[in-house]
């Protein structure tokens, strides 16, 4: 079994923090090793549970002061953290891993003292949206249509048909949870279960919604404008909050989570923050070498040097003018291959300056027709 960290170590606090000083630490790592920040990085969720635990320990004054007398034994001890480590499911002031989220960006500090909701939380939504790459490079607001559950009219969520009330359950007087003794070879042991006659709730609806059936929420359809940030590929998940079925009898919504789709461009490739096009110049501009125009995805045009000599395939760098990286902002770069197109067809002076170059050029051709060359030259 591994031996725990100093729960001090674990925040990098010193032993005599004051209360913000261990807030402040929490936060701070919170924020760096929170899973929705490191998905798939199993690293980064242990030391997420480690620093929960250490805050859960020295953010309470109680059990502070009893783990800087006894140390992690003095905690077993008394039974307020038996086994070998902490769950997400240990830290029920916060409400869940995804509310302690909510706390760092944008959901408010939670009292310890919460209740659990008494309502069934909602589903999570799923919206595919499809992007065009000017608009990856901009960023963009989109309205997407949303079918879901919502809060239902007519009884505000509620659950209960207008001119009547929740019954207070009798069984648990409100509480939602009773305490369940059993009687074994060690004698009564005593639990805290959730209520059975009101399922957790504390109130009973004897006459429901006629609209939702007492569940709070009927199927409706809306309307969301969704921020796009530049940057965004193929399969980047947007969350918004709160956006999803709403929940039951007052249960807390689902989120949406769009994802976003980018359709194939007909002149850019793209390669992660970079672009690639591909432009055609004749033979006569990559022996002599030319200035060209090239449209760039904010739809204006950059001018390049073709030098005397390019190759079909050599390329030309465009710096910055790129995509924008979703996470810094700093643009990536154009890259410009150029094609060489050859004419299908030449008038009889063109062929002549081609047959005399090849001359000059010690260079051997064999057209279909016998003499062409000869011909063409005035030897024939």
């Amino acid at each position: 079994m591994a031996v725990k960290r100093d729960y001090y170590e674990v925040l990098g606090v010193s032993r005599d923090a004051t209360a913000e000083e261990i807030k402040k630490a929490y936060r701070r790592l919170a924020r760096k090793y929170h899973p929705d920040v490191n998905p798939n990085n199993s690293e980064a969720e242990s030391i997420f549970k480690e620093i929960n635990e250490a805050n859960e320990v020295l953010g309470d004054p109680e059990k502070r002061a009893t783990y800087d007398r006894f140390g992690h034994d003095g905690l077993n001890m008394n039974g307020r953290y038996p086994g070998s480590g902490f769950g997400f499911e240990g830290f029920g002031d916060f409400g869940g891993v995804g509310d302690i989220f909510d706390m760092f960006f944008g959901g408010g500090v939670r009292g310890h003292s919460q209740r659990r909701t008494v309502g069934d939380p909602g589903a999570d939504l799923r919206y595919d949206l499809e992007l065009t790459l000017e608009e990856v490079a901009t960023g963009v607001e989109k309205t997407i249509p949303i079918s879901r559950y919502q809060r239902c009219e007519s009884c505000d969520g509620s659950g209960v048909h207008e001119g009547s009330a929740p019954e207070t359950c009798a069984r648990c007087q409100g509480a939602g949870q009773v305490r369940h003794s059993q009687q074994t070879i060690l004698g009564s042991i005593s639990s805290v279960v959730t209520c059975p006659v009101c399922r957790g709730r504390g109130f009973i609806i004897r006459d429901p919604c006629r609209v939702c059936g007492g569940e709070g929420r009927a199927r409706g359809r809306s309307e969301r404008t969704v921020r796009i940030p530049a940057g965004v590929e193929d399969g980047t998940r947007i969350r918004i909050r709160g956006e999803g079925d709403a929940g039951t009898r007052g249960g807390p919504a689902g989120d949406l989570y769009v994802v976003t789709y980018v359709k194939p461009h007909d002149f850019f490739q793209r390669q992660g923050d970079d672009l690639i096009c591909e432009v055609p110049i004749n033979f006569v501009q990559a022996a002599l070498g030319d200035h060209i125009e090239v449209r760039t995805i904010d739809g204006g045009a950059e001018k390049i040097h073709i030098p005397h000599g390019t190759q079909p395939g050599d390329r030309f760098r465009l710096d910055g003018k790129g995509l924008p990286n979703i996470n810094n902002g700093r643009r990536g770069d154009q890259h410009v291959v150029v094609r060489l197109e050859v004419p299908k067809r030449l008038n009889a002076d063109q062929k002549k300056i081609l047959a005399e170059f090849a001359r000059a050029s010690n260079i051997e051709v064999n057209p279909d027709d016998r003499g062409f060359l000869d011909k063409l030259l005035g030897k024939g």
